[in-house]
């Protein structure tokens, strides 16, 4: 093919390119900065809008700015089809670039996916936020099965601004098995007396219990006051100081949860994440009032 040869543009070529990947159909219609911009817009709206919502925003902006991706993300799609359609017909007496072959287009749809939006995706949920979804009853009623939370990476690493807390509801490497991860909520850290009486919990000689009924009891830690699941036919019996480098976790439905009063202390190093916020919770049906729930 000459540079002087005319091949019109097939909108169903263009269509199928831009279905594929955002921005493709427009490289096939010859507009290589639109089809730039067009895929960069779209790789920013999949991913790092959704940590920047999760992560630097206020609580109550997770779920707006995951509907904004979500919508964002879907809007130039649209737009990236029905553009390169548009155009696609307009281009009659075309005149291809010497570089508009198919396999370049295979390579940049490679390049795209595989190092430019999987690589990006690799890092935020090595190191910045991960989404789970919690398969057991264990952290009722705070974190219930069938919820899908975010679960914020920056902590426990070296140069990491946010350190763990008492409180904090956190996703470990199950001691057990490493090949799962475990939810619960750190009572003890490096060095801290646990002692736990019937359902009296106490942390370095202070007791975390604010108030207590049949079935629940009131708890406080550095994160602020939170309710666990403790029905008085339960009771348990600890008194252990939390080994250096490990911390001390407990479910927060205590009667039915497998924590460290079964497997022990987990090591810091074995935390991955610290849950900061439902994001979805289906169980049966979606759970519409748990959306954006602040854990």
């Amino acid at each position: 093919m000459s540079d002087m040869s005319i091949v019109p543009r097939r909108r169903g070529l263009a269509l199928g390119l831009s279905a594929l990947l955002p921005g493709l159909g427009q490289l096939y219609n010859g507009e290589l900065n639109k089809g730039v911009i067009l895929f960069l817009a779209f790789a920013f709206v999949t991913t790092p809008l959704v940590v920047l919502g999760a992560l630097l925003l206020p609580p109550v902006s997770t779920v707006p700015t995951l509907l904004l991706s979500v919508g964002s993300a879907l809007g130039l799609y649209g737009y990236g089809l029905w553009d390169a359609w548009r155009t696609a017909g307009r281009l009659a007496e075309y005149h291809p670039r010497e570089w508009q072959q198919p396999g370049v287009y295979a390579a940049l749809l490679l390049f795209a996916y595989l190092v430019v939006l999987g690589g990006m995706t690799a890092e935020v949920r090595s190191h910045l936020l991960e989404s789970f979804r919690i398969p057991s009853d264990s952290m009722a009623p705070n974190v219930l099965r069938g919820d899908v939370l975010f679960a914020d990476k920056r902590v426990n690493c070296p140069g990491c601004k946010h350190r763990l807390r008492r409180g904090d509801i956190a996703v470990f490497v199950y001691p057990n098995d490493r090949t799962l991860l475990y939810i619960k909520r750190i009572i003890g850290l490096p060095g801290d007396r646990v002692h736990i009486d019937g359902r009296a919990l106490y942390v370095n000689g202070e007791l975390m219990e604010v108030s207590a009924t049949a079935g629940q009891v009131v708890e406080r830690a550095d994160i602020g006051r939170y309710t666990v699941n403790w029905p008085q036919s339960a009771p348990a019996k600890v008194d252990l100081r939390v080994p250096p480098g490990q911390v001390y976790v407990l479910g927060d439905n205590r009667a039915a949860a497998k924590d460290s009063r079964v497997f022990g202390t987990v090591p810091l190093m074995d935390v991955v994440g610290i849950a900061r916020q439902v994001w979805l919770s289906y169980e049966h049906g979606v759970r519409w009032g748990r959306l954006g729930k602040v854990l």
